[in-house]
């Protein structure tokens, strides 16, 4: 379908300057704008006039240029309209069928990291988690994700939520030192990644990506659990590249600019 729509080439060609003003974080000459753009100065600098115009972009003293407030105004819109379980959503099916493996959205609700979204694979798993679970901080990989990127004050209360309700929490009845709980939160960060084997139910490995939003905070966690005997783990492995890849990609549609 996208093949018989007819379009108008000249802002396809406009919005591949606009793109190259959005990755470059100082004001740009119009040369170096260009050549980002694959295209000459030449080419270049009548879109560039029109932009200016409607306020599409801005030129400082030195002729440079930069995103104006009209993109400004567009980026807020759009922002505003985001949901992030909504964005994500439509990648956990493609996720779920290229792992073959479960795959859920979390995010932090009243009592904890809460699953929002189940996608089930072919043949699924039969273990106790379902929409509206509330996952324990220390043992499980969707906790020590959202404990390794939250605040630390609203993860302290968490923690003493956990101590004070043993068991209200899927994976809450395994015990963990907190040696233990820091060693994997460091893991979770260095990775940026977290992961748990065969905890807190036996025979179940689990991977859990950050979705960050446009502020740099943490939305959601994209989960992708399985089988230990299938499942591979490995930070860098077959189900942990596509799954960083998937949190990255709906990260970028939430406006945030990181790596």
């Amino acid at each position: 379908m996208e093949k018989n729509r007819r379009g108008i080439q000249s802002v396809e060609i406009g919005s591949a300057l606009l793109l190259q003003l959005a990755r470059h974080v100082r004001p740009i000459a119009l040369k170096d704008l260009a050549r980002a753009a694959g295209m000459t100065t030449g080419k270049a600098h009548p879109y560039m006039v029109s932009f200016l115009k409607v306020g599409f972009v801005t030129q400082n003293d030195a002729g440079h240029y930069e995103l104006g407030p009209l993109a400004l105004q567009l980026g807020f819109a759009r922002l505003q309209r985001l949901d992030p379980v909504k964005e994500a959503t439509q990648f956990i099916e493609p996720l779920a069928a290229e792992t073959r493996q479960s795959v859920a959205l979390a995010v932090w609700g009243n009592l904890g990291p809460t699953i929002v979204r189940l996608e089930e694979p072919i043949e699924p798993m039969h273990v106790n988690l379902r929409t509206g679970t509330v996952m324990a901080l220390t043992t499980t990989a969707t906790g020590r994700l959202f404990a390794a990127y939250l605040p630390h004050k609203i993860v302290e209360r968490a923690l003493q939520e956990d101590r004070a309700y043993p068991g209200a929490r899927s994976g809450a009845r395994v015990s963990i030192t907190t040696e233990a709980f820091e060693t994997a939160l460091a893991e979770t960060r260095r990775h940026g990644m977290s992961r748990s084997l065969s905890q807190p139910i036996p025979g179940i490995d689990a991977l859990c990506a950050p979705v960050f939003d446009s502020a740099g905070h943490l939305a959601l966690g994209i989960l992708v659990m399985g089988p230990s005997v299938t499942f591979d783990s490995d930070f860098d492995g077959a189900v942990a590249r596509p799954l960083r890849a998937c949190a990255l990609e709906v990260s970028r549609r939430l406006g945030y600019r990181g790596e």
